[in-house]
Order: structure tokens, then sequence, then C-alpha cells
């Protein structure tokens, strides 16, 4: 199984509906919540090249994106493979 990391907020939905999608393909994944630690948005940026909307999403350290990433590559049938590492 993939290592794969979220960071995210609490209040955020984009948040809730990728780790909804992650839970229902019964992918554990290690979350990382900015808003209670916020030493660790700038880590966030620089993994993510820029990336500074949450969720952030990395599979093996791969940065894949967001939300809407996530769920893109999830209808071209690419999701799986890379959770299965």
């Amino acid at each position: 199984m993939s290592k794969v990391e979220v960071y995210s907020k609490g209040y955020c939905p984009f948040c809730h509906r990728a780790k909804a999608l992650l839970a229902e393909k019964g992918v554990d994944f290690i979350e990382y919540g900015i808003d209670v630690r916020p030493e660790l948005r700038d880590e966030m940026i620089s993994r993510a090249n820029g990336g500074y909307t949450v969720p952030q999403i990395f599979i093996n350290d791969q940065h894949i994106g967001g939300c809407d990433d996530m769920f893109a590559l999830d209808a071209q049938n690419k999701l799986d493979p890379m959770l299965a590492g």
C-alpha cells in the first residue's frame, strides 16, 4: 500500500471530500492539519511547488494536487494503481 499524505484544514469541504474518497477506498493516510499546526503550511507550500490551497495530496511523496485533481485521477482509473503502489 502506498504512503498517502493529506495537508488539510478542519473546516474545508474539499478536504472532507478528498478524505472521504480515500476512506471509501480503504486507504490509510497521514493527515497534517495546517489549521492546528500552522508551522506546517510553509512545508506544504514547498512540497506542493507553490500550492497553497488545501487539500494538498501526496502519494509516495509525489504531489498529485488537490481534491479535484484526485477525483480526476480516479475518473481516469489512474488513482487506484497509484494507491496500490
